[in-house]
């Protein structure tokens, strides 16, 4: 299968499926809602399977960019449809194309209008973020990392909650405000490179004050992605409107566009900037992971618990990215891939109970364990891993990080672990106050445990959430070249600056 296109195959399966979906037609409109449900099951499964090409044969030995694909596009330009993954990318497609399937089987009956539209949406929105992780071309990059914007906005637009326009709007502008910045920073890039090619970038050395400039412009986008505090406030709020799916694929994968951004571009094509900006990251990292876990502990809603405490282990991964240790930056890739599943699995959560008596407030809730002893088991598995009990994945993401920082800085990695005991304090509250205590409530007597569908949801997620945990090398021997390689390029940056600077002396 060598030059057969993969990458553009599991790209643009799911946009194919989406055209497919919208060619259906019929008077009963029960019949295009199934049809357009199983369609999109199929392109997103089909899909799945495919991107384990990329899993099987993907050669763990070399850092160079795999499966690459090249097209010209504006030759005038000097741009071009460049696709190939690394070892960190690969991870991310595969995230991404494992959870679409289960956004869709959770969507089976919690969406009940414009079913059609929904699923066009979500097929749409798997195909910019698999094209986003695969890019080698920064405008292509930037299309795809952009265009994710509209579906999302739709779904939460559309299928949200009462105050769903006003968080589709403050995500948009949030979001949108970042970008521009980076956009350009990517004119500047090209006029100073002469091309967009994200290899030939990797390659190029732009002055220590070029450098500064566009870490910042890049850190505008990549830090409301991620998101990280101050600018993490639309995030709370489009979780709480967003539908469970929704909640799920923003958890998920839309919060590590910044992480991957941030390994991507700001570590080894800006490493004199990124060196000087360290103290900045680790000093805004420290205060999300304890403001937002202070908050998360006063929360009533259960979405916006779990979505500060995004918030909190995002600020794990940008500690680990920038420590610039092996153990660091491989703990933040941990992290952000156990993090995907883990917080997923914990929106599918409250999306149960949320689609059997229609609230996400606490207070409405306890005593689940005498109605749903499934339920709360596999709840308990997923709130120890948020917390990063060991043996599970959430463990060796945050036990990497914290040995990363603690080589460079041992009060950022104090700090840090400080954040540890409080995720444990504000997840174990939200277990006992749900599934603990007596069952008074009569909205919950008659609630039934998890379905055939649910359990089908689930466990793609617990077999892999427990794989992280004991087994973490599958996926670290991923990574661990690609890593060296970045960290090869910064501190070969940083002596060649050190050697100018001693000479100029």
């Amino acid at each position: 299968m060598s030059g057969f296109p993969i990458l553009s195959l599991v790209i643009f399966l799911p946009l194919a499926g989406a055209l497919f979906i919208l060619t259906i037609r019929d008077q009963d409109p029960h019949i295009i809602a199934r049809n357009a449900r199983y369609v999109a099951l199929w392109a997103s499964g089909i899909t799945f399977l495919l991107s384990l090409y990329l899993w099987f044969n993907f050669d763990r030995s070399t850092s160079a960019f795999q499966f690459v694909e090249k097209a010209e596009w504006m030759p005038l330009l000097g741009l071009s449809y460049h696709l190939g993954v690394d070892g960190i990318s690969v991870l991310f497609v595969m995230l991404t194309t494992l959870l679409t399937p289960i956004c869709i089987l959770a969507s089976w009956e919690a969406i009940t209008e414009r079913i059609k539209e929904y699923m066009i949406s979500f097929l749409i929105l798997e195909t910019l973020m698999i094209g986003m992780f695969c890019a080698l071309d920064l405008i292509v990059f930037y299309i795809f990392f952009e265009g994710v914007l509209i579906p999302m906005f739709l779904i939460i637009g559309i299928w949200g909650g009462p105050k769903r326009v006003y968080s589709a709007f403050k995500l948009f502008l949030y979001t949108l405000t970042g970008s521009v910045l980076m956009l350009l920073a990517i004119f500047t890039m090209y006029f100073d490179a002469g091309s967009t090619d994200i290899i030939r970038l990797l390659s190029h050395d732009f002055s220590a004050s070029v450098q500064t400039w566009l870490w910042l412009a890049f850190f505008a986008s990549f830090a409301v992605k991620i998101p990280m505090w101050p600018v993490h406030t639309w995030l709370p709020d489009a979780h709480v409107e967003a539908p469970t799916a929704g909640s799920v694929i923003l958890a998920g994968v839309l919060l590590k566009f910044g992480g991957y951004g941030m390994l991507r571009f700001s570590l080894p094509m800006f490493p004199l900037a990124s060196v000087e900006f360290t103290p900045l990251i680790y000093t805004l990292s420290i205060i999300a992971i304890i403001y937002t876990s202070l908050v998360a502990l006063v929360q009533s809603d259960m979405k916006k618990l779990i979505a500060y405490s995004s918030v909190a282990h995002m600020g794990f991964v940008t500690i680990g990215a920038f420590t610039l240790t092996t153990q660091g930056v491989e703990g933040a890739i941990y992290v952000m891939l156990s993090h995907g599943l883990v917080s997923s699995a914990l929106f599918l959560i409250v999306g149960v109970v949320y689609d059997r008596i229609h609230s996400r407030d606490i207070a409405d809730y306890g005593g689940l364990v005498h109605r749903m002893p499934a339920y709360a088991l596999i709840f308990m598995l997923f709130m120890l891993a948020s917390i990063g009990l060991p043996g599970t994945g959430g463990f060796v993401g945050e036990f990497l990080v914290l040995l990363g920082a603690f080589q460079v800085n041992t009060w950022v990695a104090t700090l840090a672990t400080f954040g540890v005991i409080l995720g444990a304090a504000y997840m174990l509250y939200l277990y006992r106050r749900l599934i603990f205590g007596e069952l008074t409530k009569d909205t919950l007597k008659k609630v039934l445990d998890i379905s055939p569908r649910e359990w089908s949801v689930f466990a793609p997620l617990v077999i892999l959430t427990i794989w992280m945990g004991i087994y973490p090398s599958t996926f670290l021997n991923f990574m661990h070249v690609s890593v060296d390689n970045l960290l090869q390029k910064v501190e070969h940056a940083q002596t060649i600056a050190t050697t100018s600077s001693v000479a100029e002396k």
